[in-house]
């Protein structure tokens, strides 16, 4: 009996200690007949008051009307238990709402003595989760209404949730068609083939967020350029529970683009076109007037010779005819980008000293020349041949700027540079000319615009000025005004450091050795071309070798079958099997020949990977035994090399 007085009033001092729940007993009729600080501070009563009241007075007049207190306490008896939210009253009249639980109490013969019950104020929480449903419905209508997006959730595997009147508009999928479907019924087949559906959600999930363009289908299997994102969404703990998916029709948007860009292909080709128009008859004035003088001067040669007359003049009229041609092809590669450039460290004064007789030869009389060098000027990477044609072009453009005569100013100099940037140097070729206006200016660089009377230029020259500094990694600029003159500026890049040679002058090679005596060598020279193979069987035959000619790929395969050959010296472009091609195999029948490519192009087609020499055409006899020197060099070191 201790034991248990002591437990009771322990019991007793818990429930007294609580204050943020309503603890209190009930007899079997509903009086109440204990009463916790909790309850005093929940309903507002003190114990004095409350004690033999009846509890039904914390419930509202409806539900006592509707006999809810009666009916709690006999769920309670019957079923063991009773728990219920709903609002109460307070002494004040104010209502909150109550989490109620009521628990029968039985004595120890199991005989009901009364009821326990315990009462929690759930106001806070209730308007906390009113709010959150009045937001979340805020939420939807407004999702609802949007039309002009689809806006829809996807479970974390991909499949629809939920569904709005956007989506339903431009996608066509009523919402109790779709929810459930999975999203990757949107993509085209080839685009679900690729994965995509699943790597969009791999990217939301990873990198939280998605976005792309792209074509999405419809219900009815038509086509619309959609932009989507896709935004991962997470618990408070961070799992994934699903996506929210947004997306736009840009249909509209994507057909007036590609209208647009329509239009602007055209317009494209169209200059193109124009352009084109511009450089086959720049080309084929200028060619004209070269094969005019080349056949004219070999008809008169000829007739000498008929004559018993000397020829020699004309013939070597004809030769400077084909080097015009040579250079007119050099300046058409220079504008294309496809004139092979050979870059070395180069010293720009001398370039310049040594082409000065040149240059002053070509201005005439009435123009001089000055030069304003530094001191010291580190070397530049460029290519010494192309950089002394396009300051020949440079100058002589400044001299027809000057009718009258004048002054051409050569300057070089080295601009500031930032820390960490390539540094330049910089030629100038200024003028006292004329000058151009804007419009003019704005042009000067167009293929075959020229200024110039017909016959007097090709307007390529400033095209091959361009093209040929900025294959060194330089650029081109020009500046002038009417009255003032032009200053055409060729900026190029310094030459690293450990390229510079400071105790040797290499601003001009010095002269190849001699070609020594070479061994016959057995050539098959391969070229669809008759005329240009004629040429080169003759100039091979003149140093002394045996040659077989063939005209095609096919046929130079067939003769490497049963004849055995020291070199094979091919064309390129040929049909049916190109140059390239002809070499790989004919390398694989004849593991020892040499071998080398003849082209009109200095560069070979893109992805065309080559392990030979190349010989540019034109070219001369002695171009030729410069390559068969070579060659053979290579080859000897190489056997000197395995013995």
């Amino acid at each position: 009996m201790a034991d248990s007085a002591k437990s009771h009033s322990k019991a007793d001092l818990l429930v007294q200690s609580v204050t943020d729940y309503a603890i209190y007993m009930l007899d079997p009729g509903g009086i109440v007949s204990s009463w916790n600080p909790g309850a005093e501070r929940l309903k507002g009563y003190d114990v004095d008051e409350i004690i033999g009241q009846h509890f039904s007075r914390f419930y509202t007049e409806d539900e006592r009307a509707a006999g809810l207190p009666e009916r709690a306490l006999e769920i309670a008896l019957t079923q063991g238990r009773y728990e219920a939210e709903g609002w109460r009253l307070r002494k004040d009249g104010s209502r909150f709402w109550a989490n109620v639980v009521i628990d029968p109490i039985r004595d120890e013969q199991g005989g009901h003595v009364g009821f326990a019950k315990v009462t929690r104020d759930l106001t806070e929480r209730r308007e906390a989760e009113q709010a959150l449903r009045r937001s979340e419905e805020h939420f939807r209508l407004l999702v609802q209404g949007v039309t002009d997006y689809a806006i829809y959730m996807l479970d974390p595997l991909g499949y629809v949730s939920s569904w709005n009147a956007g989506a339903e508009r431009f996608k066509g999928y009523a919402a109790q068609d779709i929810i459930g479907q999975h999203f990757s019924r949107f993509y085209q087949e080839e685009d679900r083939a690729a994965g995509m559906p699943e790597q969009a959600l791999r990217t939301a999930e990873e990198a939280g967020r998605f976005e792309a363009e792209g074509w999405r289908v419809r219900q009815d299997g038509t086509r619309f350029w959609a932009n989507v994102v896709i935004d991962p969404i997470r618990d408070d703990d961070g799992h994934l529970r699903g996506f929210t998916k947004i997306t736009r029709d840009l249909t509209e948007r994507k057909i007036a683009e590609d209208a647009l860009e329509q239009s602007r292909e055209q317009i494209f080709q169209a200059q193109k076109m124009e352009a084109i128009g511009q450089l086959t008859g720049g080309v084929a004035h200028d060619f004209n007037n070269i094969l005019s003088a080349i056949s004219g001067s070999l008809e008169i040669a000829m007739k000498r010779i008929e004559q018993g007359e000397d020829p020699l003049p004309f013939l070597h009229n004809a030769m400077h005819g084909a080097r015009r041609g040579a250079t007119l092809t050099q300046r058409l590669l220079a504008f294309a980008r496809k004139q092979e450039l050979e870059l070395a460290p180069t010293d720009l004064v001398a370039s310049i000293r040594d082409t000065a007789g040149l240059l002053e030869r070509t201005l005439g009389p009435n123009v001089t020349l000055e030069t304003r060098f530094p001191m010291r000027l580190p070397k530049v990477m460029v290519d010494r041949g192309q950089l002394e044609l396009a300051l020949m072009n440079l100058v002589v453009n400044a001299r027809d700027a000057m009718p009258a005569g004048g002054q051409i100013i050569l300057a070089i100099d080295v601009p500031a540079a930032t820390p960490g940037a390539r540094q330049f140097a910089r030629l100038r070729v200024i003028d006292q000319g004329e000058g151009m206006d804007a419009d003019t200016l704005a042009r000067a660089i167009e293929p075959f615009f020229t200024t110039k009377g017909v016959g007097k230029g090709t307007g390529l020259g400033l095209s091959m000025v361009q093209g040929m500094a900025e294959q060194c990694g330089g650029r081109f600029v020009i500046t002038s005004e009417p009255g003032a003159g032009t200053t055409a500026e060729i900026w190029l890049q310094v030459a690293e450091e450990e390229a510079r040679q400071d105790d040797a002058d290499t601003a001009r090679p010095a002269p190849a050795n001699p070609q020594p005596e070479m061994q016959p060598l057995r050539v098959l020279a391969v070229d669809d071309d008759a005329i240009v193979l004629l040429n080169t069987v003759t100039m091979l035959e003149d140093m002394g070798h045996t040659v077989t000619e063939r005209h095609s790929g096919p046929e130079a395969i067939e003769t490497l079958r049963h004849d055995q050959f020291d070199l094979l010296l091919s064309d390129y472009a040929m049909p049916g099997m190109n140059g390239g091609e002809l070499v790989r195999r004919a390398r694989d029948m004849q593991p020892a020949i040499r071998a080398a490519i003849v082209s009109g192009y200095a560069d070979l087609p893109e992805g065309t990977a080559l392990d030979v020499p190349r010989l540019a055409k034109p070219f001369s006899q002695t171009d030729l035994a410069q390559l068969i020197g070579r060659l053979t060099a290579q080859r000897d070191a190489a056997e000197a090399t395995r013995h």
